[in-house]
């Protein structure tokens, strides 16, 4: 692995740990008032975007980056469609 896949790898895993604190902060406080639904939204639809655009590629630090993002970013949605606003 070259210099240059480090870095796109590093990147993918930088990126993709972004949601997981947000995720775990829900989980554990159940409170999702400051949780904007728009902006999950639209986190969801470009990561399904860059998904086809890395399969496209088979440009794999793309895909399991936003593969993982696409997950975290579902459990964000379903908390703020599924907890009380409180």
């Amino acid at each position: 692995m070259d210099w240059i896949q480090i870095v796109g790898h590093t990147g993918a895993l930088l990126s993709s740990i972004t949601f997981v604190p947000q995720v775990y902060k829900v989980w554990v406080s159940k409170s999702v008032r400051d949780l904007s639904l728009a902006m999950m939204l639209i986190v969801f639809s470009s990561t399904i975007i860059w998904l086809i655009y890395g399969v496209a590629l088979n440009l794999w630090p793309v895909i399991l980056a936003n593969g993982f993002i696409c997950v975290l970013s579902i459990l964000l949605i379903y908390f703020k469609l599924t907890f009380k606003e409180s």
